[in-house]
This record gives C-alpha cells, structure tokens and sequence, in this order.
C-alpha cells in the first residue's frame, strides 16, 4: 500500500545524528529525522531533537561556576567536596543534518507543541528530487491508513577527535536505513494553547507507536502526502490487568496501547506562514 509512498517521502525524509561528549569524557550518540521541505532549504523536525542545544547552554553555566569555585579554595580545604563536578555535564554536542556540508544556524521552535524549523545554509537544491506536499488539514479522515519513516533500530556510534575538536562516525554506518511502520488516524488530539496564546497545540494520533530514531520524521498517507511531523509515543492503558507468573511469583501486568502522536498540520501551517517559509499544499 505504502510502496509508491515510501520513495517519494524517502526524498524528503533524512537522518540527524545527535552526538555528545560529556565532562568525564564519554561519548554517546543516537539518531533522529527530519524532513526538507523546499528548494530553500527549510527543514522541519521535532523541537525535542534540538534539546542538547539547551542542555549545553546550562551545563556550560554550572562549569564555570564550578571553576570559579575551585580556584577559590585550596585542595586541602574540606569544602572542596561541596564543588564535585558533575560527570554527565555535557561539553560537546553536535547535529549532523543529512550531510556533512548542511549547517542550520537559527532554528524557530514551537516548544509547546515539539516543532522547529530551521534554513539549511547554502543549500543546493539538486539533494532533493521531489520536497513534500503538506495534506489540507480541512481533509482529515479518521480511520486513513498512516505511514510514519524514520531510522530507529540501528546504531552510531561516535568517537571525538581531541585534535580538531569534532566528533567522528566509522563510514560503515552509511547509508543509514530507514524503517517504515504503518497505522491509521485515531484522533484529533488537542492540548491547549502556546505561551503567547498564538497557537493551537495539536498533535494527529496514530494506532502505532512511533518508534526512537523516527522523531521528527514525517507521517504521510498513499500519496505521500504530510499529515503530521511524529513527536512522541503516549500509553494508553487498557483498563485490565492479567496476573502472570514470573519464577515463583505471581505478579499483575498492566496492559497498554502504544499510539504515537505527531505535530498536526494544521498547525505546522500556521507556523510556516508566520515565518514565510514557502511550501507546497494538497
């Protein structure tokens, strides 16, 4: 059903690599979507992928109040343990946008609702052969079969270079794959408003989890076209609760549904008019 769908949204749909380096000098790293959306060099993703962003702006503060602090005491000082550092402070972050010569610079974020957009500098147009159509929210059918890509289920691991200061990835991890996983439209999920009051915090639900690795990746129907931008996996309980044994203990299982929940377009349009980016509309 998805075939035809799946190569024109694997046009549009590529991989971030999200690497970190923290104080004690460990790396780690993981993956996540976005997709470009025109010959500018838009993209859209989901706001969470660009959290490390923050988190270095924060860790950067607690580290040079904690230098600050060392260098006023002295090393016999009992109240040097009142200034251990925090191993997990993060000291290098990185985002690799599909490409090694993509850099995004300024991203505008809709906290509230997990959406970000950002321009591609310099972007040649030619690494696309067919940008997305965004679905006309006013056509939404419960019960239309969904599809969600993105690149769960594998793994990128990187090491940092000391020398230049960057992070590296073994060239065996490309091409990275895509996974797809289908469902349908449940609901229309609303949550509120933005801060400002300016947006309708929306999300489109689908019957399937979306999966790590999927985030900010797109899901589109046959023709595909974009209904919404995957965000999150909610679990709904089921309301029973089997007993199990497990060795020689007998123990209740809560049961749940995994749906996923990704940025309406409904909203996202909103949000691309409010900053002129250009786009094409079923």
């Amino acid at each position: 059903m998805f075939a035809n769908a799946y190569e024109i949204a694997s046009q549009y749909t590529h991989p971030v690599l999200l690497s970190f380096r923290y104080f004690d000098k460990t790396v780690e790293s993981g993956l996540g979507s976005f997709v470009i959306l025109n010959e500018e060099g838009w993209i859209m993703t989901a706001a969470h992928i660009l959290d490390p962003m923050f988190t270095f702006q924060q860790h950067a503060l607690e580290i040079e109040k904690y230098k600050a602090g060392m260098k006023n005491i002295s090393s016999t000082d009992k109240s040097v343990s009142y200034f251990s550092p925090n191993p997990k402070w993060l000291v290098n972050y990185s985002h690799w946008w599909g490409a090694d010569h993509h850099r995004i610079n300024t991203f505008m974020i809709l906290k509230e609702n997990d959406f970000a957009i950002g321009k591609i500098e310099n972007y040649n147009p030619a690494f696309v052969s067919h940008y997305p159509i965004l679905k006309n929210p006013d056509s939404l059918r419960n019960g239309t079969s969904l599809c969600k890509l993105g690149y769960p289920f594998y793994d990128v691991k990187a090491s940092f270079n000391e020398t230049n200061n960057s992070f590296v990835f073994d060239p065996s991890i490309f091409p990275i794959p895509r996974f797809p996983i289908e469902g349908i439209f449940t609901r229309n999920i609303h949550a509120g408003k933005s801060a400002d009051g300016k947006y309708d915090v929306q999300y489109v639900e689908t019957s399937s989890p979306g999966l790590r690795g999927q985030s900010g990746g797109p899901i589109f129907d046959v023709n595909g076209n974009i209904w919404a931008i995957q965000s999150q996996t909610r679990h709904l309980p089921l309301g029973f609760t089997p007993r199990i044994r497990k060795g020689n203990q007998e123990i209740e299982e809560n049961q749940f549904l995994n749906v996923g929940w990704g940025v309406h377009v409904k909203t996202i349009l909103k949000f691309l008019d409010d900053h002129g980016v250009k786009y094409a509309k079923s």
